[in-house]
């Protein structure tokens, strides 16, 4: 005979004593916990939504945040793309005004050279530079409308530049000191030695035909001897760097003292000049000369 079902297992009667006695304890925690229900309510629900109201201030907050940064980082980038521009600007008129004070530099000093050579000079503008090139010089903005001719000497504050290689009807081209086919007759300033100077290149020359009895010491000024009717005695030229002997010459080999890649305005002088003139000032001879040690 089957056994009667229990009346607190897992059955209908079974759950609905289990229903009643949840009811009943519910009742009672309710009227134990407030008398008006409404408060307890209020306040389970405030109790409840109290982590889910500082989470949602966080998310809030986080928001307004980062789209605050958004805004910051697009204005700072708006910034910073107007001050390179405004920098770009300056940085431009900067340089315009750099070359426009250097001309105005070397105008000035070349005016003050022109007042000091008792010489009908004539000023030209350098208006590219092809030394990178082989056998390169400088293109002048003056030829044959301005009554240049070939061979005219060019010299600059500094010392001499070179020479006229050829004329065109409106600019002309200037030969360096330094080219390999260039050749200036000059002259030593202690032992008064004479010789030609050929260009090797990079403002750098050879003095050929000194004799092996001169004595002549690293350091030394070099000036134009006015031999080859193109400058006349006494321009500067440039420094002796190294001097060794060799079988019947001295190979002397010197430093320009012309800045040929940084040249803007030159000074010409007039076709075959006189062997003697006055000095130019005495900036123009006596710089001071470069620390060298002494050759043979």
């Amino acid at each position: 005979m089957a056994g009667r079902p229990s009346n607190w297992g897992w059955n209908p009667t079974g759950r609905r004593r289990y229903a009643l006695i949840a009811l009943w304890c519910f009742h009672g925690a309710w009227v134990s916990w407030s008398r008006v229900p409404g408060q307890a309510w209020q306040s389970a629900g405030s109790f409840l939504a109290t982590p889910f109201q500082a989470i949602a201030g966080r998310m809030h907050r986080w928001r307004v945040d980062r789209a605050q940064r958004i805004t910051d980082l697009a204005a700072a980038q708006a910034e910073v793309g107007r001050l390179r521009a405004e920098l770009g600007r300056r940085q431009i008129e900067d340089a315009k005004v750099a070359h426009t004070l250097t001309e105005a530099e070397e105008t000035a000093r070349l005016l003050g050279l022109k007042n000091q050579v008792p010489l009908p000079l004539q000023a030209a503008r350098i208006i590219h530079s092809t030394r990178q090139g082989p056998f390169g010089g400088y293109i002048l903005d003056q030829g044959q409308d301005a009554g240049l001719k070939a061979d005219q000497g060019v010299f600059a504050p500094e010392g001499v530049v070179g020479r006229v290689w050829s004329v065109g009807p409106t600019q002309s081209k200037v030969l360096p000191a330094d080219a390999p086919n260039a050749a200036i007759a000059v002259m030593l300033a202690r032992s008064r030695a004479t010789g030609i100077l050929m260009g090797l290149g990079r403002g750098r020359g050879e003095i050929r035909y000194v004799s092996n009895q001169e004595v002549v010491q690293a350091g030394e000024a070099i000036y134009t001897s006015g031999l080859d009717h193109v400058f006349p005695r006494g321009l500067l030229v440039g420094w002796v760097q190294e001097v060794s002997k060799g079988d019947l010459e001295l190979r002397i080999r010197m430093q320009l003292s012309a800045p040929l890649d940084r040249l803007h305005l030159v000074l010409l002088l007039p076709p075959q000049p006189p062997l003697e003139v006055q000095a130019p000032s005495e900036g123009l001879h006596h710089r001071a000369e470069p620390t060298k040690k002494r050759g043979a």
